[in-house]
């Protein structure tokens, strides 16, 4: 077996798209301690600095002390605890919706949902950028998978038309919100109104999103001021703004019901542990309480950006946490986040191929609310550096 596995590695390593994980020795935070060594984090999905919010490990604790470590089971089985219900419950008032229904992750969340919905004969529409887990649940439904070019209404119209004269057939619109890549926002109210166009529906995954963009941070729907109507299918992670695990759909009880009777990888999974949704209910109550940790966000990024533009760096349009520094090369975005670990203590992930299209590897910086602003001075002072150096 490993005379065929091994040439595959090594040309990774050639094309230095080979992936390696570090080993994290402390908690998430502004400063990591990793393979015996510290950084300076700007690579975290933790948008709001909670994972280690001291109220939401508290909660964590007495969770385990009164549900114990695991769920035991999946929900229908005899997993969903008081506690996961309760989330439940507390997701759905906090979206303005009637329900909604915890998954173990987001990856598993949209699994569930688009091969709940479609099927064959169906068709699903994807923004070209969409995460991974959208697309492999569109190929595995069994339905027509088609892509259009990103966040462009006018490439979807054109597949939708395609569609006209097959009205039994259900077709199901999927976007990020915000795109975890490039960190752009979808053009939901001009995809709300396409769906109604072509009686399509329309899902979207709100991950990097909810906690961060809308009123209490309730994600892009609310930004758009659109309902449940306009997007009948809204999906979020508890994973990165929350600070804690887990995934949701929040939606109508039709949907929801549909969901829990046909959803495979919400039906025959284990519950997630009740201490999980203990301690995420406290996150929702931080979220819910003051906007001023995503009002420090928003200056953060404000702050980031016009220093990066005084620095000629090339950044894409983004508002959001997602700050995509684009290198292009592969390997010259790898050497740029190695420089910046080895000579300033800065942690910064290089997003290479196939996670992006080829020319477009990038160091993905992400900013959190825990950040102060001579942090982000820093991390622009080492930028020009190590740019230049690298460059050169």
């Amino acid at each position: 077996m490993d005379e065929a596995l091994v040439p595959a590695l090594q040309q990774r390593r050639e094309q230095s798209l080979y992936r390696q994980r570090r080993i994290i020795t402390g908690p998430q935070g502004n400063n990591l301690q990793l393979d015996n060594g510290r950084a300076l984090n700007f690579c975290s999905n933790d948008y709001l600095g909670l994972a280690n919010h001291p109220d939401i490990i508290t909660a964590l604790k007495h969770g385990a002390n009164k549900y114990g470590v695991g769920a035991g089971a999946a929900h229908l089985v005899n997993g969903h605890s008081h506690a996961h219900h309760a989330l439940e419950e507390e997701l759905a008032d906090f979206l303005g919706r009637p329900r909604a229904l915890l998954f173990s992750t987001g990856y598993m969340a949209n699994l569930g949902v688009i091969t709940s919905l479609a099927g064959k004969g169906d068709v699903v529409l994807e923004d070209r950028i969409n995460h991974a887990s959208l697309i492999d649940a569109g190929l595995l439904s069994g339905a027509r998978l088609q892509r259009y070019l990103h966040a462009d209404v006018h490439s979807l119209d054109k597949h939708l038309q395609k569609q006209a004269n097959h009205n039994d057939k259900r077709r199901l619109i999927v976007t990020d919100g915000v795109f975890s890549m490039d960190g752009d926002l979808a053009p939901l109210p001009a995809l709300s109104t396409m769906a109604q166009q072509h009686r399509a529906w329309l899902m979207v995954d709100d991950a990097h999103a909810i906690g961060v963009i809308g009123k209490q941070g309730r994600g892009t729907v609310d930004h758009f001021e659109l309902d449940q109507h306009q997007v009948p299918i809204l999906m979020g992670t508890l994973s990165k703004a929350f600070g804690t695990f887990g995934a949701f759909v929040a939606g109508s009880e039709a949907l929801i019901e549909t969901l829990i009777q046909q959803a495979r990888s919400y039906i025959y999974t284990t519950a997630l542990p009740p201490a999980i949704a203990v301690a995420t209910r406290t996150s929702l109550e931080l979220l819910r309480a003051s906007d001023e940790r995503r009002e420090k966000l928003t200056t953060l990024i404000k702050q980031f950006r016009n220093g990066a533009e005084q620095l000629g760096l090339t950044l894409i349009a983004s508002q959001t946490p997602i700050q995509p520094l684009i290198v292009g090369d592969a390997k010259q975005a790898m050497t740029l986040s190695e420089t910046l670990l080895r000579e300033h203590q800065i942690l910064v992930s290089a997003i290479r191929p196939p996670t992006v299209p080829e020319g477009s590897a990038r160091l993905r910086i992400t900013l959190c609310a825990n950040h102060t602003a001579t942090q982000v001075d820093q991390l622009l002072a080492a930028l020009a550096k190590s740019t230049q150096k690298v460059t050169q």
